[in-house]
């Protein structure tokens, strides 16, 4: 009886090694066939223009995007969710954009405007009416830093100026 004891135990032994490492086998497999997925289910579609037409910038690692929107004198700021397609209204009163021009630091701040869907003493677009940060945006010397607190965090982005983004009509 002992050695059916043991010849039971060592069946089960080896029954649950091979079915642990198959299993193991195909676990495996999976996540290298989910991988793919993974990767296709990671990306998704950045919009080349916001739902007002102007420059996206990414905010922290697009937690949040800033539409910039501006004619020859009027700067106008859209806060956007990680979609860069809805409103996201904030309660500062003001965004600072920090400018370097011709080796000298300037700063502007763009007061709310809150748009027609924002909440009660919340603005989700900042604007400023000012022809020299607009001549200062459309140059490639110029190099303009946008400031604004969303939630209580901090966050800051370049507004770089493309001249192709410019070469189409914004009147849509």
């Amino acid at each position: 009886m002992k050695v059916l004891k043991l010849h039971h135990y060592t069946l089960a032994f080896v029954g649950t090694l091979m079915f642990g490492l198959s299993g193991c086998t195909d676990a495996g497999s999976e996540p290298t066939a989910a991988k793919p997925a993974a990767k296709e289910a990671d990306k998704h579609e950045h919009p080349t223009e916001g739902p007002h037409h102007g420059h996206l910038v990414e905010l922290g690692k697009e937690e949040f995007h800033a539409e910039l929107v501006h004619d020859k004198s009027v700067i106008t700021i859209y806060l956007l969710d990680s979609a860069a397609k809805a409103a996201v209204a904030i309660d500062a009163k003001n965004l600072v954009i920090n400018l370097k021009h011709d080796g000298k630091p300037e700063q502007f701040e763009l007061a709310a405007s809150p748009d027609a869907g924002d909440a009660e003493g919340k603005s989700s677009r900042f604007t400023i009416d000012n022809a020299e940060l607009a001549e200062h945006l459309e140059h490639a010397d110029s190099e303009a830093r946008l400031s604004v607190t969303i939630n209580g965090n901090p966050y800051s982005a370049s507004l770089a100026h493309s001249h192709d983004e410019h070469e189409h009509n914004h009147d849509h």
